[in-house]
């Protein structure tokens, strides 16, 4: 059999194209059972990744400090070589971190075993060393420095280092004990291919996996309640509610790959989750290589879906978020006082509207916006869309709505953390085209919740702004948000907020 391109067989585009429908699916929320454990994983954790990123910075700054140290003890302050030793100090931490990245240092299995790894450590800094004089050499600069001040800070940082990673060692495993990191794992498909899974996890030395539940659609006699432990929660409709409540990090299919079919059904609804999607490797016949797999120990899994804008993505796009909005507060502080109080001038209410709407992983979250209706025929459900020359809008709200100066409180949105400063625009909860939701118009909607909503995005620079009076214009602007999912990063999102206001001078379908 030819090998199979995973990344192509179950693209986006592919699940949402396929129209199978999933046994099981059947309406109805989660069962008091899974209710109750999706309440126990709510809080957030620390990701592995962030934690191991956090000690590479710490440990540079631990060996430049220590360095820096013994530098003033026999020199004094930069009373010789003023810059040459703190340059030379800062090239060894950071070569020193980078070795111990290369030797897979930083992976949590050698961070709970600091003891085990000792030897391994110990010749990554004697090899930084051993690079630091054979480059001297070869720049004949090998006189000019102390070999006694170097041999001290040898022993100083070592100690320190070493110190370090116990210290962690502990942490890490007070963390791992009491849920503050891990991953969270929910098995899809149940029956003995997920026990067999389930226990090939369970033999991983040092896992930070916790496997939270089963969910599988079919019944008990095909898929027992039991499985090596664990619970069948719910059906697969009953898991992506679960997974709205849960703080869930990934998803690992239990079926062959050879049952595509209904992998295919199982994707098609699982893709619109904020989670890492993993097709469980270990039994299947097919064979592929080694880098088309990802691993849990030395379990494959072969990667479907990776959660977007994750771990240190989602740090700088928050950082981002942070300083622009400031920028733009301070930029429009004058413009918005000045809508302020034309709105107070205009009609009776308050200046600020509140409105309801669907956030991060379909969260509830309140977007403020500038009041731009009559207060006794506004619309917080968003049911009946705003029109041309609609008559609840004021004077000053047709100006402000056309101008998309409405939009501006959004800037606090976006600096508390409920928006983001570019992503899908977030829609009212109950917002509807023709007396259907948006999400019974477009299959897949909800995939854009994917990651956190924004003030402007992909879609509104590109003309789908306004009114959404048509099933197209909600496909159109579905399409574009995806495609902003897929394709982010921050030159991507400078580009939409450079571009946003150049083209809301376009104003032909704001009303």
């Amino acid at each position: 059999m030819n090998e199979i391109d995973p990344a192509h067989r179950f693209s986006p585009e592919a699940v949402r194209k396929f129209d199978g429908p999933a046994d099981g699916d059947k309406p109805g929320g989660m069962n008091d059972v899974a209710r109750q454990v999706a309440s126990q994983y709510r809080r957030d954790t620390m990701s592995p990744i962030m934690v191991s990123g956090v000690l590479r910075m710490v440990e540079f700054g631990v060996l430049f400090a220590s360095g820096l140290c013994v530098y003033f003890y026999y020199v004094g302050f930069f009373n010789y070589l003023a810059w040459q030793y703190p340059l030379t100090i800062a090239a060894a931490s950071f070569l020193a971190v980078v070795l111990l990245d290369v030797s897979d240092c930083y992976q949590v299995v050698s961070l709970m075993r600091p003891i085990a790894n000792f030897g391994r450590i110990l010749l990554v800094w004697a090899g930084t060393f051993a690079l630091m004089a054979l480059t001297a050499f070869a720049m004949k600069m090998s006189e000019d420095y102390s070999r006694l001040l170097f041999g001290t800070w040898f022993v100083v940082a070592f100690v320190c280092l070493f110190g370090l990673r116990l210290v962690m060692s502990k942490l890490i495993r007070r963390w791992a004990r009491d849920g503050s990191m891990e991953r969270r794992a929910v098995i899809v498909g149940g029956g003995k291919a997920a026990e067999v899974l389930i226990r090939s996890v369970e033999k991983q030395p040092y896992n930070d996996i916790r496997i939270c539940g089963i969910f599988d659609d079919r019944s008990d006699k095909r898929s027992p309640a039991i499985v090596a432990g664990y619970p069948k929660l719910g059906t697969i409709s009953e898991l992506i509610e679960f997974a709205r409540i849960a703080r869930i990090d990934m998803l690992i299919v239990s079926l062959p790959l050879t049952a595509e079919s209904r992998v295919l059904q199982l994707l098609k609804k699982l893709w619109v989750l904020p989670v890492d999607i993993r097709l469980s490797a270990h039994s299947n016949a097919l064979q592929f290589r080694p880098r088309a797999y990802s691993y849990i120990g030395s379990v494959p899994m072969l990667d479907i879906f990776d959660k977007p804008i994750n771990d240190w993505d989602s740090v700088a796009k928050r950082a981002f978020d942070i300083i622009f909005s400031v920028i733009g507060i301070v930029v429009f502080s004058p413009v918005m006082l000045a809508t302020a109080i034309a709105i107070k001038l205009d009609s009776k209410g308050p200046v600020l509207f509140k409105q309801k709407r669907h956030g991060f992983n379909n969260e509830v979250i309140e977007v403020y916006k500038f009041r731009s209706m009559y207060t006794d025929r506004s619309d917080p459900t968003a049911k009946q869309t705003v029109t041309k020359n609609d008559p609840r809008v004021t004077r000053v709200g047709r100006i402000i709505r056309k101008t998309s100066i409405d939009e501006l409180p959004q800037f606090f949105n976006s600096l508390f953390g409920s928006l983001s400063l570019i992503g899908p625009r977030p829609h009212a909860i109950a917002a509807q085209s023709h007396n259907l939701l948006y999400n019974e118009v477009v299959d897949g909607y909800f995939a854009r919740h994917k990651v956190k909503p924004g003030v402007t995005g992909w879609a509104q620079i590109n003309g789908w702004r306004g009114e959404m009076d048509t099933n197209e214009k909600i496909r159109m602007r579905t399409e574009y948000d995806l495609y902003y999912i897929e394709n982010w990063s921050l030159l991507f999102d400078l580009r939409i907020l450079f571009l946003t206001p150049i083209r809301l001078l376009n104003t032909e379908n704001a009303y």
